[in-house]
């Protein structure tokens, strides 16, 4: 059985994927610091390395992602391993990770 690194939650946050040229809208079905479950039509494959920009309530601008590697892909749906994450995006990211956490901990999610 795998062994997951980071604490994940189910988290539904619009996002734009940029692979290739073009950027792409899509969201998230779950969210860790280490990586997300997107569901969006971009054209992806195991191993493609694409830009990851996730719309945080609260946030001006969007979070980005620079790196993110294609694990996965079933249909629609793929997994990407975030490989580089600037510090404070990462500070963004845990806090989205834990207002999620927090909801449903608490049933409203």
């Amino acid at each position: 059985m795998e062994r997951r690194r980071h604490r994940r939650v189910s988290a539904q946050v619009q996002g734009f994927l940029l692979g290739n040229s073009h950027e792409v809208e899509g969201h998230t079905l779950d969210l860790s610091l280490g990586g997300a479950k997107f569901e969006s039509e971009l054209d992806v494959f195991p191993g493609k390395v694409i830009v990851v920009r996730l719309v945080v309530p609260g946030l001006e601008t969007p979070l980005s992602i620079r790196e993110a590697k294609v694990q996965w892909v079933d249909e629609q749906t793929f997994g990407v391993e975030f490989q580089k994450v600037q510090p404070n995006e990462l500070d963004e990211l845990e806090q989205l990770i834990d207002d999620y956490d927090d909801a449903e901990q608490s049933g409203h999610a």
